[in-house]
């Protein structure tokens, strides 16, 4: 395979996203390794399958480019101990109209960081099961469920923290390895 094309979801909408940072860095770190373009899911309309016979043109632009795409990395937070709303909305949007499921037969990996004491551990689990359900593969190993603490990025956004920069490094070899 040529250099994998990876589309980017992160599941914040939120300017200041610690999730959008995250994915930054990972995009950095990857260097040449990996094409990264973004899905993003802000302009996304709420799925309603009676917009199915007259997809919205948000929808349709999202579904083209998980399309067009070899694999996919999605970034999440964790509201309530889950998925954000947004993020799964855009994933059931992928899936429609019934028997046009943009993600089928994909690979993915699932990153995030979150304030809380775990992480993104809840989030992950619950995203994995609906991955998978939806015809993903999704990378099993290493779980990259990042409790964010102040000063794991500067006031830029760059990620300070090394320890946490050489397991994301750690990371990208695996799916690198992986998409390969």
């Amino acid at each position: 395979m040529a250099k994998p094309k990876v589309a980017v979801i992160v599941g914040s909408l939120r300017k200041g996203s610690f999730n959008r940072q995250l994915a930054r860095t990972v995009e950095k770190l990857a260097g040449d390794a990996l094409e990264f373009v973004h899905a993003d899911i802000g302009d996304l309309p709420l799925y309603n399958q009676d917009d199915d016979a007259d997809f919205p043109a948000a929808s349709v632009r999202f579904k083209q480019v998980v399309e067009s795409v070899d694999a996919l990395l999605f970034v999440t937070p964790e509201y309530s101990r889950s998925v954000p709303g947004v993020l799964k909305n855009a994933i059931d949007i992928g899936t429609r109209p019934a028997g046009k499921n943009s993600f089928a037969g994909k690979r993915a990996a699932v990153i995030g960081t979150s304030p809380g004491a775990h992480g993104t551990v809840s989030a992950q689990q619950h995203l994995r099961n609906v991955l998978s359900a939806v015809g993903l593969a999704v990378l099993p190993q290493p779980e990259v469920a990042i409790q964010h603490k102040e000063g794991l990025f500067d006031d830029g956004g760059e990620l300070v923290d090394e320890r946490t920069r050489k397991f994301l490094q750690t990371f990208l070899q695996k799916f690198v390895d992986w998409l390969a």
